[in-house]
C-alpha cells in the first residue's frame, strides 16, 4: 500500500517528481520520460499517465537548463510516434478480443466506444486532434489499428500530431514556464492546461446528454 501511496503522489506531484529524478538520477531522467510518454502514448492500460501536464514541466526545466531542449524534444518526439504506432499494431493484432469485459476499469469498452465515435465523427485529423485529449490519445492510435487504417496515412498523422503535442507543449513550457507570473502561480498553470485538455471531452458530453434528452422527449 506504501508504494501504491508513493505512486499516487508522484502523479500529484509532477513536478517535485520530476525535479527529484533529475537531482538524483542525471541522465537517466531522460529515459525515465521517454518511458512515460511512450506508455502513456503506446498502452491502453496506462492512460492515467500524465501527459500535457508533464511536457509543459519538462519545457519549464528545459528553459531552466536542467534539461537539453533539442535532446529531450526529440526523444519526447520519437516515444510519441513510437508509442502511437505500437498501440496501433497491437489495435490491428489483437484488439477485439482485449476489451471482451465490460466492467472492467482500464480495458472498459465504454472507453473504447466513445473514442470510435469521436473518430468516426472527425475521421484521420482525430489522430492528431487526439493528442492533446487525455485518455483519447491513448485509445484513438488502438481503435485506428482496430479499424485497419491504412498503415501510411496512420503513421503521416502520427508523425505530425506528435511533432505538434510535444513540441507545441514543451515550446510553451520553454517560453512561459520560468516566469515570475507562472513560477508563483504553477499549479493553477498546470490545473488550468488539464482543464483545457479534456475541455473537448466535457463538451462532447454534454453533446451527447443534451441529445439523449431530446431523443426521450
Amino acid at each position: 500500500m506504501e508504494i501504491l501511496s508513493q505512486f499516487f503522489w508522484m502523479l500529484g506531484h509532477v513536478k517535485e517528481t520530476l525535479e527529484m529524478i533529475v537531482t538524483n538520477y542525471g541522465a537517466w531522467a531522460y529515459l525515465v520520460l521517454f518511458l512515460i510518454i511512450f506508455c502513456e502514448t503506446g498502452l491502453v492500460v496506462t492512460p492515467f499517465l500524465p501527459g500535457d501536464s508533464l511536457l509543459f514541466i519538462v519545457g519549464a526545466f528545459c528553459g531552466a537548463g536542467s534539461l537539453d531542449p533539442i535532446l529531450t524534444t526529440g526523444l519526447l518526439m520519437s516515444a510519441a510516434v513510437l508509442g502511437d504506432n505500437t498501440n496501433y499494431w497491437i489495435g490491428r493484432t489483437a484488439g477485439p478480443a482485449v476489451f471482451n469485459r465490460e466492467d472492467s476499469r482500464l480495458l472498459n469498452k465504454k472507453h473504447l466506444e466513445k473514442t470510435h465515435a469521436f473518430y468516426e465523427k472527425h475521421g484521420g485529423k482525430t489522430l492528431v486532434i487526439a493528442r492533446f485529449m487525455p485518455i483519447v490519445r491513448t485509445f484513438a492510435p488502438f481503435v485506428a489499428g482496430i479499424g485497419k487504417m491504412t498503415y501510411t496515412k496512420f503513421l503521416a498523422y502520427s508523425v505530425g500530431g506528435g511533432v505538434l503535442w510535444i513540441g507545441g507543449l514543451i515550446g510553451l513550457g520553454y517560453l512561459v514556464g520560468n516566469l515570475p507570473i507562472v513560477e508563483k502561480n504553477f499549479n493553477k498553470v498546470i490545473y488550468l492546461i488539464i482543464l483545457v485538455s479534456i475541455m473537448p471531452g466535457i463538451i462532447e458530453f454534454v453533446k451527447a446528454r443534451r441529445a439523449a434528452v431530446r431523443v426521450a422527449r
